[in-house]
Parts: structure tokens; C-alpha cells; sequence
């Protein structure tokens, strides 16, 4: 293939990355994005969050999204690693990608820290190297995505290509995250009056019957309103629902 060739490839892949994660409606959505993305990438966590504050004590209290394991995250503020991370020191100071081998660094800070068990815990999980890629939304907040494993290296065209997913996505989350707190979730005439039928205690072979289509159908619509507002469950998602005045 010719060098040219090789390029309309990549730039059209890139292209191809941005409009689909421009087509993510919900942080669920990002989050089974984010973890194709580590397969392909041969990676196996991922975290976004918002650059911490010199004073902030949890990492967790911004975290946008995140498939860290639970144990992972609760000893990493346990230890207040928000404070001591080299990572995050760094974020502070440059918007260029860079990667921590978190092992190493805990070696070599151990003399002066005292990180308890915290590298058995990253052993055990395999969060061993931190790829960081510093990102920014529209209104200027900082934050960053940090793509874990045990990958220490990433060929050069993985790590653009990892830079503008990340990118794309730190805005998107933004855009959702807008949309979640003005109230912008739109339903169609069918998914109110399927989750209005749920609320009323209806199932939906009932609703499905009430209103003249098939169960599946039914299905199909009270699953898109749950992903539309973000909810665990039909439960939760009529009870959000009544809260932002979508059903009565």
C-alpha cells in the first residue's frame, strides 16, 4: 500500500471513531464504546474524569466514567492517591500525552510513602501502566483519560488514534452530562405511553394489548426510554421520568 494510501486509511478511521462517538446518546453508551476500545487496544480499564483540585481528597468524587474495579478505586482514595499521584501531578502541567508505569513509581516513592498494599492490589487487577491523555471540553474544564493495563508500550498510531477518541469522547461526556442536567431528554409519543402504562403497574403483554402492537414492540420501547434516561432498570427509569415531569 502507498504512503498516501496508508494515510486517507488512518484519517478516515479517525473520522469514522468521531462520528460514532458523536452518535453515543448515554454515558452507558460510552462506557460499552470505551470497553471495544480496550480490546482492540489490547488494554483492560479505563477511567475520565475531571482534573482534581490541589485539595481534593477521592478520585472517585470526579470520575465521569470508569470500568476500574471496585476494590481498585476504594483503595486508591483510601490511600488518598488523588494527593500523591505522579499522574496527576503531572496533569497539572502539561496537555501532552504521557504514560506511568505505576509499579515503578510506587517502588520508587515507597522509602518516603507508605502505600500499604496498594501495589498487591494493582498487581492483582492489573492496572500496572497508566496511558494518560490530558483533554478539555469546549467551555475549557480539564480532565483526562487514562486508558490501564499491562501494555507499557503503544505503537505511535495507536496513541493518536487513542488521543482523538479521547478527545471526542471527554466533549461528548460534557455534552451528555449538559443534557442530563438541563432536562434535554426527548421521548417519543410511544415510549411515554409505554413507560406511563409501566407506572400504572402494568407489564407489557398488558400494555401490548392496551395498545395494539406486540410485546416485543413494547419491549423494544421501554428498553430505549431506559437507555434514553440513563436507568438501571424500568423502575428507575419511571421513577426518573416523573421526577423531570416526562410522565404524569
Amino acid at each position: 500500500m502507498m504512503m498516501g494510501e496508508e494515510t486517507q486509511g488512518y484519517e478516515s478511521r479517525m473520522r469514522d471513531e468521531g462520528s460514532e462517538i458523536a452518535a453515543l446518546e448515554t454515558q452507558f453508551d460510552i462506557v460499552r464504546y470505551m470497553r471495544r476500545k480496550c480490546e482492540e487496544f489490547g488494554l483492560r480499564y479505563f477511567i475520565a474524569f475531571t482534573l482534581p483540585g490541589f485539595e481534593a481528597e477521592k478520585l472517585s468524587a470526579y470520575s465521569i466514567v470508569s470500568n476500574w474495579p471496585q476494590e481498585f478505586l476504594s483503595r486508591y482514595d483510601a490511600n488518598r492517591m488523588v494527593r500523591r499521584s505522579a499522574g496527576i501531578r503531572k496533569l497539572r502541567l502539561t496537555t501532552v500525552p504521557f504514560s506511568y508505569d505505576m509499579l515503578e513509581w510506587i517502588g520508587e516513592a515507597a522509602a518516603e510513602e507508605d502505600f500499604g498494599n496498594f501495589a498487591d492490589v494493582v498487581n492483582a487487577h492489573g492496572i500496572r501502566v497508566g496511558h494518560f491523555f490530558p483533554v478539555h471540553d469546549a467551555l475549557g474544564n480539564r480532565g483526562a483519560i487514562v486508558w490501564s493495563g499491562e501494555k507499557q508500550e503503544l505503537p505511535l498510531d495507536d496513541r493518536l488514534m487513542l488521543q482523538m477518541i479521547s478527545i471526542h469522547l471527554f466533549n461528548r461526556l460534557a455534552e451528555i452530562g449538559a443534557a442530563w442536567k438541563s432536562g434535554q431528554v426527548v421521548l417519543t409519543e410511544r415510549e411515554v405511553q409505554c413507560l406511563s402504562w409501566t407506572a400504572a403497574g402494568k407489564t407489557s403483554l398488558e400494555i401490548a394489548e392496551i395498545l395494539g402492537l406486540s410485546e416485543h414492540t413494547v419491549n423494544h420501547y421501554l428498553n430505549q426510554v431506559t437507555r434514553k434516561l440513563e436507568a438501571v432498570n424500568r423502575t428507575q427509569a419511571v421513577v426518573k421520568a416523573i421526577r423531570r415531569g416526562l410522565i404524569a
